[in-house]
């Protein structure tokens, strides 16, 4: 059997993240986030080359009449949401519905919406497609401990000992987590399964597909899109619920649904995974223009960079 690469590395990156979940599962979440704030400010200070090129995202996208004092504003906060969702994930089993409740103040009208959604599914899921805003992991988390039953799919993070626990965070009370990996076709015949099974599949599907794939308008260019969120509704015959979450403040969240998407049986297969997310990726777009920094403007694949092959 081979040895793994860099064992040493990995265990010390292991035993970071491990200090840190514990760390932030023993405090106060208040004190938690306090803590990860100021953490979040000294590694913000020094990532020069990922906040510049995180402010040229922002000028590209939004202009160049807007003042630069905006632009800084807005790098800040998605990247300080960004440690609050660790903050979040990693803790996130001990978030019940109580304390759900407080953070989403509209949670019950969630819930009824995506009941509702799937009882005219009539036995079919629904696919739900938010973008890289708010906090996507615990979104998934709420609707799981709200007796949906909903799975979702992450991908591998090098660090195997890493990428087992953040699995494990990610699942919350029980939601499940596919691995995208090598033998993606079983992956998604197990998504096709489960969603014509009644099951609700969260997907993000806002991030560069490595492959060409589907060109869509977003953010003031063409964005190369997967097109696993419109295959899939067409497949199963599931509507798509496109959700926008957005942080309020430190610890409170405010969901916007839009209007549900339904396949057309009868139109070309290709054209329809086109129109359908182009529709959701035109609702995203306006969302994120309106509040910046609530998207994730870090992601090392930039969503407009042209595909690899």
């Amino acid at each position: 059997m081979t040895a793994p690469a860099h064992p040493v590395r990995y265990r010390v990156e292991y035993g970071a993240v491990r200090f840190l979940g514990g760390l932030f599962c023993l405090l106060p979440h208040a004190l938690a986030q306090g803590i990860a704030w100021c953490l979040g400010r000294v590694a913000y200070g020094l990532m020069g080359k990922r906040r510049r090129e995180a402010l040229r995202r922002l000028r590209l996208v939004l202009g160049p009449e807007v003042p630069e004092k905006t632009l800084r504003r807005e790098a800040w906060l998605s990247f300080r949401n960004l440690i609050f969702n660790l903050v979040d994930m990693l803790r996130i089993r001990r978030f019940g519905v109580r304390a759900l409740e407080r953070q989403i103040p509209q949670y019950g009208a969630c819930i009824a919406h995506l009941r509702e959604v799937l009882a005219q599914a009539k036995g079919c899921g629904i696919i739900l497609a938010l973008p890289h805003c708010g906090n996507w992991d615990l979104a998934g988390s709420a609707v799981f401990l709200a007796g949906l039953p909903i799975f979702s799919v992450a991908g591998k993070q090098r660090n195997p000992y890493i990428n087992r626990y953040l699995n494990v965070c990610r699942s919350g009370h029980g939601m499940e987590i596919l691995e995208r990996g090598e033998s993606g076709g079983r992956v998604y015949l197990q998504m096709l399964k489960r969603v014509r099974n009644g099951q609700i599949f969260a997907i993000l599907p806002d991030s560069r597909s490595f492959t060409s794939a589907l060109s869509v308008p977003f953010l003031g260019g063409e964005a190369n899109l997967a097109r696993g969120m419109g295959l899939l509704a067409c497949q199963a015959g599931a509507p798509i619920v496109p959700l926008v979450m957005r942080r309020v403040g430190w610890r409170r969240f405010h969901f916007t649904f839009y209007p549900t998407l339904w396949p057309q049986e009868e139109a070309p297969r290709e054209a329809e995974e086109l129109r359908l997310t182009r529709e959701v990726i035109a609702h995203f777009d306006a969302a994120i223009r309106e509040t910046p920094g609530q998207w994730f403007w870090y992601n090392k694949r930039w969503v407009l960079d042209p595909p690899q092959g």
